[in-house]
Formats: C-alpha cells, sequence, structure tokens
C-alpha cells in the first residue's frame, strides 16, 4: 500500500424520483435540471460542482470546521476561502483560487491549491422521458391575488459517479507551509470516505427528497492515478431488476493488475440482480477501504 497513489471509487445510485441539480429555465414556469445530449437522446446529470458541494456540505454534518467564504480584495474577483489547508479539510481536499491585491505600483498576486480529490459529474444511465411535476403556488392568494401555477422536471433512474483521490498530495503541497502527519493525512482520507458513503445534496430536497448515496461501489487502490472504473461500471436489466456489468469489471481489473494495490466491490444486495461473486455489503466495503487508508499512511 505504500506505493499507492491514488483511490479510486466509481458508484451507481437509485433515485426514485428528484429533481437533482437545477439548469437554466426554459421558461418561466418551468424549472429544468441539468442534461446532456447523446444522439437524439437527453440524459440527466448532476454537476461535479454539485457534488463538490455535497461531499463538503457532509463533512461539516460529520462534525468538521470549514473553511468560510470570504470576498475577493479585487474589483470583480471571484469569493473564495480561507485559504489555510493546514487548518481546514475542505481547502486541503477540495483546493482553492485566491487572488490578492498589489500594493501600490505593484502587480497583484494569485493563490491556488489545485484539489486533489477529483470528482465526475453523477450521470444517469437512464435517458430524461420528459416528465413533469405540476405546481401551484397559492401563497399570493392571502393578499387577494392569483395562485402561481409552475412546473418541474423531474426523473428517476440509475446514477453513476466516480472520485479519484490522489494520495501522494493530501496534507502537503501547493497552500502548505509544512506536510501533515500520516496520522491526520489518514484521518482526513477517511472522513472523506465517510462523506462518500453518506452522500446527500440538502439542495432541491424540500419537495423531492433523494438519496444519492453509493449502492453499488467498485473501489481500487493503485500505484497510478487513473479512474480505472469510471466507464467500466454499466448496468444490465432483467425485467425490473438492475444488475451490474460483471465482463466490463473484469476487464478492468484484468487491465489494471499490475497498478491494483487492493479492489472491492461493494453492493446493497438486493436491489441488484447481477452483482460479482465477491461483492460485499457497502459497509464492509468502505470498512475495507479505511483499512487501505490506514495501512498507506501508517509508519
Amino acid at each position: 500500500m505504500k506505493t499507492a497513489k491514488a483511490l479510486t471509487i466509481t458508484f451507481l445510485t437509485f433515485v426514485s424520483l428528484g429533481s437533482l441539480n437545477g439548469s437554466d429555465k426554459e421558461a418561466d414556469n418551468i424549472s429544468s435540471i441539468k442534461k446532456l445530449t447523446r444522439g437524439t437522446e437527453q440524459y440527466p446529470y448532476g454537476s461535479s460542482q454539485w457534488v463538490r458541494r455535497a461531499l463538503r456540505d457532509q463533512l461539516g454534518t460529520l462534525g468538521w470546521q470549514l473553511s468560510e467564504g470570504v470576498a475577493a480584495n479585487i474589483a470583480k474577483g471571484a469569493a473564495t476561502t480561507l485559504q489555510k489547508p493546514e487548518e481546514y479539510i475542505d481547502d486541503d481536499l477540495f483546493g482553492f483560487m485566491g487572488t490578492e491585491k498589489g500594493g501600490e505600483g505593484q502587480r497583484g498576486s494569485a493563490t491556488k491549491r489545485t484539489s486533489p480529490v477529483r470528482v465526475s459529474p453523477l450521470v444517469s444511465l437512464s435517458k430524461y422521458e420528459g416528465d413533469l411535476d405540476f405546481g401551484t403556488n397559492y401563497m399570493g392568494m392571502t393578499a387577494g391575488g392569483t395562485p402561481n401555477i409552475f412546473e418541474t422536471e423531474i426523473h428517476g433512474g440509475v446514477y453513476r459517479g466516480t472520485i479519484l483521490i490522489e494520495l501522494d498530495r493530501i496534507g502537503c503541497g501547493e497552500g502548505f507551509s509544512r506536510e501533515l502527519e500520516a496520522g491526520e493525512k489518514a484521518k482526513r482520507v477517511n472522513a472523506l470516505l465517510m462523506a462518500i458513503k453518506t452522500l446527500w445534496s440538502s439542495g432541491r430536497q424540500t419537495r423531492f427528497l433523494a438519496d444519492i448515496s453509493p449502492k453499488f461501489i467498485a473501489g481500487a487502490i493503485l500505484s497510478v492515478k487513473n479512474p480505472i472504473f469510471l466507464e467500466s461500471v454499466q448496468v444490465v436489466r432483467e425485467g425490473e431488476k438492475e444488475g451490474v456489468n460483471i465482463k466490463l469489471l473484469q476487464d478492468a481489473t484484468a487491465d489494471f493488475k499490475d497498478e491494483i494495490r487492493g479492489c472491492v466491490f461493494g453492493a446493497r444486495r438486493e436491489l441488484f440482480s447481477v452483482l460479482p461473486e465477491e461483492v460485499v455489503p457497502i459497509g464492509k466495503a468502505f470498512d475495507v477501504m479505511k483499512g487501505w487508508v490506514d495501512e498507506h499512511y501508517g509508519e
């Protein structure tokens, strides 16, 4: 495990009915969701920014103090965080970009930390069918107005996401004046694993509560940095049940057998009709990955 450079997790989650991540309105009374186009079909997705925000918020829920957002000190500059990765886990894991105003007659400067946690969008594997939820806001009627009619795009299906953690960049490098101790590095990565295990986004949940935590995961710790399962976790359908394409997983692990230092598959078993023989419960899979992290950073 000492030679590992990255930990990658590709996961599937089920959304029975949701409106996960908002997009620009296509009409004044329709609240849209983000979609990508493949051929003539559209597939809903949650952006990587949305997933990162959900992970950051979950770290806060788990008790970690987060770096507060601060306004830029130059005109038209973007707001950023406190930019203190030694103190704040989110500045370490998710990076930052900041600008500083220069003195009189001097150019300003920029500070940055490239995120060692790489995140893919959460993409639906089933197409958008044009479903809409019809709603009416009656609040205006109390003041003698008319009800406001609106519609919201909704979707249900299997979504896939991937996260890659650059283990050798946690707790050191850009933004650090001193490297964190190995135990603190392990603690931060394991906190991120817990945030992934319990992943939930607070956006658009008032009327469309959805559970986006993993229901199947393919995890690997590697001597290279590559999201080996990103395109190799696919579903097969048998009637109303969903299964996992085992041959693709076997091909991925065979192709990277020399780079894989550890591999685990986890699932909520009753949700899938086809699974790898070596699959374990989701909780056990995350325990296995936590063990990898502890061994990697251990003395």
